[in-house]
């Protein structure tokens, strides 16, 4: 408010020094909000260059001001014993005084009515500045808010479809969270759909491998029963079904082994406290009678520690010899450090394209019998922290699992068995 009398004062007092001899005569206009005033010490009068009334009291108030005639602008305020009707306030006036060259004072005033005004203008323009502000900003936001629904909208009725097995695309192309929703279920539907077809496979193959023992039993029985003995003799005949009960047996077993692999948890205390010597010595026992001409080699640290308990870990074992069992030409070689296990047999080669696959249910070798022993071995040490890999050699294929990290080397002891 000050800054508006000064700018008033500055273009009076620059007519006043262009036209000495005369004052500007401004006209009365109701609508003025600055009243521009002449007073004159030496006379003690007032010369008002709008032709407005001052109160009298306000005129006393300005005449004990230039009294003290301070040099430059001063800024002064008055309030009169007057109450405004439309507010109910005492009128307050803003004024300021200027000495001029020649002793006399421009006053310029103010009322309280055009200060109120303004503020209330002023008011009301921040108010519609807040109300563009926040209706620019709630379109934006249902604009925001609508490019998060569509793409939500998307993914509820992709899970949709492929909960009803219905065929179902998802393409958001974002590089928020969504996007990265989005594309991890994509990458889910893809491994359940892949999933899917591995158990129908799996079924299928189950279906197929128990089937002919069946059949053989089946028909052996019936032909046995009818007093037709199908290979020569009744023993020889009756030794068939037995090897086909035993084949299917087998085939139960691993099926069963390899549900329970599928919910098996690590609950063994933690840290590394199976001794897997004694491990080893238990499966050699059992399993190199199989094949007598085979030599076992053994290359194995003493006290070596695995994490996990005996019963999975010897199954693990006996999977690893058994297959090697059935390719080895000469010798199977086991290596035991810590942390690692090796089993080596000299037999062929393992195609490379089916390296990456022999671990999966129902892959089988050259000679394989059900395809189920070596996913029980990745499960197995997938559950203990363990990992597993088929490595080709110069001559044979070698089984290994380690644990990354650091291998201690404690003495090693090589031994043979026949």
């Amino acid at each position: 408010m000050y800054r508006l009398l000064h700018n008033s004062q500055e273009s009076i007092i620059s007519y006043m020094k262009n036209n000495p001899s005369e004052l500007p005569d401004l006209g009365y206009n109701e609508n003025d909000s600055i009243n521009e005033i002449v007073y004159d010490p030496a006379s003690s009068s007032f010369s008002v260059l709008n032709h407005t009334v001052i109160p009298s009291e306000l005129s006393e108030a300005m005449i004990a001001n230039t009294q003290a005639r301070i040099p430059g602008t001063q800024d002064y305020s008055f309030v009169t014993s007057q109450v405004d009707s439309t507010t109910g306030e005492t009128v307050k006036y803003l004024y300021s005084m200027t000495e001029l060259d020649d002793g006399r004072f421009l006053i310029s005033v103010m009322g309280d009515t055009y200060r109120q005004q303004f503020s209330k203008s002023l008011m009301n323009g921040v108010v519609m500045i807040n109300v563009l502000f926040v209706s620019a900003l709630f379109v934006l936001l249902m604009l925001w808010v609508g490019t998060l629904i569509i793409p939500l909208n998307q993914i509820k009725s992709y899970i949709q479809k492929i909960r009803n097995d219905e065929p179902a695309t998802l393409k958001v192309k974002r590089n928020d969270e969504i996007g990265e929703v989005a594309d991890a279920l994509v990458d889910m539907e893809t491994e359940l759909s892949q999933e899917q077809r591995e158990k129908q496979e799996m079924i299928q193959n189950i279906s197929h491998d128990l089937k002919t023992p069946i059949a053989t039993i089946k028909s052996y029985s019936e032909a046995i029963k009818d007093g037709v003995y199908p290979y020569e003799t009744l023993e020889k005949s009756v030794d068939v079904i037995i090897e086909h009960a035993d084949r299917l047996e087998k085939k139960v077993k691993s099926l069963i082994m390899l549900n329970k692999m599928d919910y098996l948890e690590d609950q063994a205390p933690a840290g590394e406290n199976l001794a897997m010597n004694p491990v080893i010595d238990k499966v050699l026992l059992s399993l190199k009678v199989i094949r007598p001409e085979i030599e076992f080699e053994r290359d194995t640290d003493e006290d070596v520690y695995f994490h996990g308990e005996e019963d999975p870990w010897r199954i693990t074992i006996e999977n690893l010899i058994d297959n090697a069992l059935r390719y080895a030409k000469s010798k199977i070689t086991i290596v035991l450090h810590q942390d690692e296990l090796k089993v080596i047999n000299d037999g062929k080669l393992i195609d490379e394209d089916r390296l990456s696959s022999l671990f999966h249910p129902y892959e089988k070798g050259t000679d394989g019998q059900f395809g189920l022993g070596l996913s029980i071995v990745y499960k197995v040490c997938q559950v203990y922290g363990y990992r597993v890999q088929a490595e080709n050699l110069t001559e044979g294929v070698c089984f290994h699992i380690w644990k990354d990290g650091k291998h201690r080397r404690n003495k090693r002891r090589v031994r043979k068995e026949a």
